[in-house]
């Protein structure tokens, strides 16, 4: 394995420092649907992703979720050691969504190297600011942009992760990623097949007009 690929101030460590993350790596292998990180207290430490798709996502008191930033193959996961982090309290979940192989760094591990290592604390800072960054543009889009046009952007999204038109995914798990109830889902799914943008059958949503679609997101 290349950590290079996934610390990009890898050359800049130690020789010693190098060892001692690369030595202490295990892997772990997760099968979609599973959850991998559940609540602030956990810490299953640094996560190298390696190839598949995580999702962090937070429930509110009621159970409604709302995902919050997707990880894909060369991503890295920080608050999967929230231990490392004592001064900031980010309940969150993760699950795959795809089957999933990671590289697990404990947390201990990587925030000794991180006290010592200027270059690594940098990096670190940095992947925790473009987190928030993520966070702070989703409380961005639902104060101030309405359902329609967040819901045509999923859309869009979801096409451009699978690479194909022909979404298959339920009207829940769109809820829960947009943090809305099914049914407000429902009909405005409903409302989009009636404008031809897109074809609704059980479990898929295809898109039928993407570029209008793209139209409305950005609107």
């Amino acid at each position: 394995m290349n950590f290079a690929d996934f610390l990009p101030v890898w050359d800049k460590l130690s020789e010693g420092d190098r060892q001692k993350l690369a030595a202490s790596a295990l892997p772990k292998k997760f099968f979609k649907g599973s959850i991998i990180h559940d609540g602030s207290e956990e810490c299953t430490g640094l996560m190298l992703i390696k190839c598949g798709q995580i999702r962090a996502y937070t429930t509110s008191p009621d159970g409604r979720e709302i995902t919050l930033y997707r990880l894909f193959e060369r991503d890295i996961c920080l608050f999967s050691a929230s231990c490392m982090m004592n001064s900031i309290q980010f309940e969150l979940t993760l699950s795959a969504e795809k089957d999933t192989e990671v590289m697990v760094i404990p947390a201990e591990i990587y925030k000794s190297v991180m006290s010592t290592s200027a270059p690594l604390a940098n990096f670190t800072n940095e992947v925790m600011a473009s987190r928030f960054s993520d966070v702070m543009w989703l409380i961005e889009q639902i104060m101030w942009k309405s359902f329609d046009k967040r819901l045509a952007a999923f859309l869009v999204n979801e096409a451009n992760i699978d690479g194909e038109n022909k979404l298959k995914i339920t009207h829940e798990v769109i809820g829960n990623h947009l943090g809305s109830p099914r049914e407000v889902v429902t009909r405005m799914l409903k409302y989009f097949a009636a404008e031809g943008m897109v074809r609704l059958s059980r479990g898929v949503v295809e898109l039928t007009d993407e570029s209008a679609l793209e139209k409305l997101a950005e609107s």
